[in-house]
């Protein structure tokens, strides 16, 4: 493309007042060659963009660099052919909303950021668009509650709908259930259960196919063009779906675990569900004569909340018990009902029943820990309580024990069925008697997940969704809690996280409409969260590939296969445009026609380094587009002055860092570079799960660099980040350019 750069700088909102522009006009013009350089006082408004779109349209400027506020900012406004390329410069949040008026620094750090914007754009093309066969159909797994809201919530916005339940009738835990909790108001009275209702609304929809006693066997593809292969009372069943709900429910904990509290020993201990399993047929009884009990004791959290065996609160439990407590009441109002709790969970409008049961002339709630539980002679069960909020421990003889198990996700760990698959290959391999002990020492570890598998991804990352913290496959992303690590699959009710049926119906609508936005952007051939409408998708130089699959590796999306020699296989639907890839790549072959390994190193290379003894220091700051970009944007919204000696790259993500970039910039002669990314760990916040936690490993690589440049270790920095550290991320930067002033300047300065 023959480019026709077009400059536009923003005088307003204070960048006229300190900053010089007819030296901006001059970088854009004499020094950049720019066809055409234009400033306004309002730039985003009508008149501004009018003269952007003029110079478009009449061919004048093909190539666009717009000088002026956050890219973050006026969004609209700068709204253009998304295939035009295009640059943002930040003058106003990066330099005079954050340094003085008037300085040289000042002028200095406002021509470099316009030079490394050039830069850019300069070897910027245009965006191409994907074009494929796009299906819309939705497939959700699960006919629970979850499944059965999902169905209906994308079947009534238009979509074709296939449910796919294993069982052979739909409703889930919901059908088992006696009467829901009350998730309406007043909050004081049991719902009728209307599952049979939902089933038939769903079975009678025109755009819904239900398959039921079905199971996947194989879904291959990507997102718009899931081929998915079902196994049927009829035979195979192969469709295509553009997104995919999980919503395949839980089951409870195994109580065989807590024989501690009298399961399997005592025949009168039951789990909440066999008591709600006994209230839907008639009423709670003893299991040992089938007659009503006249005492009942529910001890709470049993195997929850415990390091050793359930270490979180399943939600529900305590609700579960108090609505059992008066299906107890109901049928006999003179029953004892006793509840022994660490804390009862009764959030919200629930705490409204849980006073209604608690006022119940023979409801007895003491906090406690259930030390044993024992039979008697007689038929009862005794039970010790201790560390009670009385004098000291008591023991009560009853008639029934229910224990209140919490919640296991019905799903399947990806990473651990492809670890035991591996392993079973080595032992089948037997390449040497040491490989294969070790490897049935792994099967023999991991033969708990044999044949969990429930979507059988064809993904070289494993056949499932990724699970995080106790099993379950739920998001990393504290704002957008139905993303998983699988573009275009989505996580919805208790196999996402513990929660109740009302909780569980919300979820499943927000999964329904992720779902559908996947498949819309997909048409787009666009990205979903976080740059949601990116159209940009990476390019492979396959023929420099040494198929070292650290991009199939790296990739937190799962967006890369490999074939029989290890080389990549792209699918250009699954990517979310992070930029992993590009950093992981130790050639260098992985490039986006607007962000490339060779357009950050033109823009390391644009910005003038002042000679040694002028004693100006320079230095680099790589700051993730997601979390420390805005809160950067903050920190200048409120006036919060940075040291004059940083420049500001935005990175699509840290882990998109690529370290030849640092290498570039100290052998400029840059005194200094920092790296700002999400904070990753447990309680990770990375928008692209892995990014910077992959960049703080490579920076292990950095040490040899520094090694062989004779530099020290003090001008590399890594610093976390979170989107509202708008305060102290800048001090963190402001102190670490006062470590670098009173280094020795870089020797490399002027080669």
């Amino acid at each position: 493309m023959d480019k026709k750069l077009g400059v536009y700088i923003c005088s307003g909102c204070e960048i006229g007042d300190k900053l010089g522009v007819d030296g901006l006009v001059q970088v854009a013009e004499k020094e950049s060659k720019a066809a055409i350089c234009r400033t306004h006082p309002f730039l985003c408004g009508p008149e501004g963009t009018a003269s952007i779109r003029q110079d478009m349209e009449g061919g004048a400027a093909n190539t666009l660099v717009i000088a002026a506020c956050s890219a973050r900012a006026k969004t609209e406004a700068f709204s253009f052919d998304p295939r035009m390329v295009m640059e943002r410069v930040d003058l106003r949040e990066r330099v005079a909303w954050s340094h003085p008026a008037g300085e040289d620094e000042t002028q200095a750090l406002a021509e470099d950021y316009l030079r490394m914007g050039i830069a850019k754009a300069n070897k910027m093309e245009p965006l191409e668009l994907m074009t494929g066969q796009v299906s819309k159909a939705i497939l959700v797994v699960g006919g629970g509650i979850a499944g059965l809201t999902a169905t209906l919530e994308a079947a009534n916005a238009g979509y074709e709908v296939v449910l796919v339940e294993k069982s052979e009738s739909l409703g889930g835990s919901l059908a088992e259930v006696k009467q829901p909790i009350p998730v309406k108001a007043p909050y004081t009275e049991s719902l009728q259960n209307d599952a049979l209702e939902r089933a038939r609304l769903v079975m009678e929809h025109p755009r819904i196919q239900v398959l039921t006693a079905s199971a996947i066997t194989r879904t291959e593809g990507q997102p718009g063009q899931f081929d998915v292969t079902l196994a049927t009372p009829s035979g195979p069943v192969t469709f295509r779906a553009g997104a995919i709900v999980m919503a395949t429910g839980w089951k409870p904990y195994d109580p065989a675990r807590l024989s501690g509290l009298g399961y399997g020993s005592c025949p009168n201990v039951v789990t909440n569900l066999e008591a709600e399993r006994m209230a839907v047929v008639g009423r709670i009884r003893r299991p040992s004569d089938k007659k009503p009990p006249r005492r009942t004791l529910f001890i709470q959290c049993a195997g929850s909340r415990s390091s050793d065996q359930l270490p979180y609160c399943s939600s529900v439990c305590c609700m579960a018990t108090l609505q059992q407590a008066k299906y107890l009441h109901d049928a006999d109002p003179n029953a004892e009902v006793y509840v022994i709790y660490q804390d009862m969970m009764t959030p919200g409008p629930y705490e409204k029943f849980y006073q209604k049961v608690q006022d119940h002339p023979r409801s007895f709630f003491m906090k406690g820990e259930v030390t044993s539980v024992g039979p008697r002679p007689d038929g009862q069960i005794r039970v010790r309580v201790e560390h009670t909020l009385a004098d000291g421990p008591f023991e009560i003889d009853v008639d029934l024990v229910v224990l209140a198990t919490g919640m296991v996700p019905n799903a399947a760990d990806s990473e651990a069925i492809r670890t035991l698959h591996d392993a079973q290959a080595k032992v089948l391999r037997n390449e040497s008697e040491k490989q294969r002990t070790e490897a049935e020492a792994v099967v023999a570890s991991l033969r708990q997940h044999e044949n969990t598998e429930i979507l059988h991804l064809a993904y070289r990352q494993g056949p499932d969704l990724p699970v995080l913290r106790h099993g379950f496959p739920d998001s990393n992303f504290i704002c957008f809690p139905y993303e998983s690590q699988r573009t275009g699959i989505y996580a919805a009710g208790a196999v996402r996280s513990p929660m109740d049926w009302a909780g569980a119906e919300e979820d499943a609508a927000g999964a329904a409409m992720k779902a559908i936005q996947s498949v819309e952007l997909a048409t787009l051939g666009a990205a979903v969260h976080p740059r949601a409408g990116d159209l940009s998708f990476p390019f492979f130089n396959l023929q420099r590939c040494t198929q070292c699959k650290r991009c199939t590796v790296e990739c937190p999306f799962g967006a890369i296969d490999e074939d029989e020699k290890g080389t990549p296989k792209f699918n250009p639907y699954r990517c979310r445009r992070c930029g992993v890839c590009m950093g992981a790549c130790p050639e260098r072959i992985i490039s986006f026609k607007n962000y490339s390994v060779d357009m950050i190193a033109s823009m390391i290379k644009a910005v003038e380094v002042p000679e040694e003894e002028e004693e100006k220091p320079r230095i680099l700051l790589f700051a993730c587009e997601n979390d420390a970009v805005p809160a950067l944007d903050m920190a200048g919204m409120e006036r919060t002055q940075l040291d004059a000696s940083v420049r500001v790259i935005p990175l699509r993500c840290l882990g998109s860092m690529n370290m030849v970039w640092i290498a570039d910039a100290l052998s400029s002669g840059f005194d200094g570079v920092m790296l700002a990314g999400c904070k990753h760990g447990e309680d990770y916040q990375c928008h692209f799960v892995r990014g910077s936690e992959l960049a703080e490993r490579r920076l292990d690589n950095v040490k040899e660099t520094l090694q062989r440049l004779q530099l020290e270790s003090e001008r590399i920095e890594m610093v976390e980040a979170a989107f509202d550290d708008c305060r102290r991320l800048p001090q963190l930067i402001n102190d670490f350019a006062g470590r670098i002033r009173a280094l020795d300047p870089n020797p490399y300065k002027g080669f």
